[in-house]
């Protein structure tokens, strides 16, 4: 890795965990308040849909930051050109 996409990364990385703590705080504060009310319960109006939303959010970006980096395209990448070469050879 060069230093561009070195920095890209932890650019990427550092956003990710920033919203990461934000969403740990506001879900906190929401669901802490359902809880000393009323208990839980599912209420679109109160906030669970807008999080729930966000968690899926932040679990997409999860995926593509840790599971289909980098590293994964390369060998993606290798493994196609694999191909064209025995293809080519025959």
């Amino acid at each position: 890795m060069n230093y561009n996409n070195t920095n890209n990364r932890a650019q990427q990385l550092k956003k990710f965990y920033k919203n990461l703590m934000w969403f740990g705080i506001i879900a906190g504060i929401v669901i802490g308040n359902d809880l000393i009310r009323e208990g839980f319960h599912y209420n679109v109006l109160s906030g669970h849909f807008i999080l729930t939303v966000w968690a899926l959010i932040l679990v997409v970006k999860a995926i593509s930051l840790f599971v289909f980096n980098d590293e994964w395209e390369r060998k993606i990448i290798e493994k196609e050109e694999g191909k064209n070469k025995k293809m080519i050879d025959l």
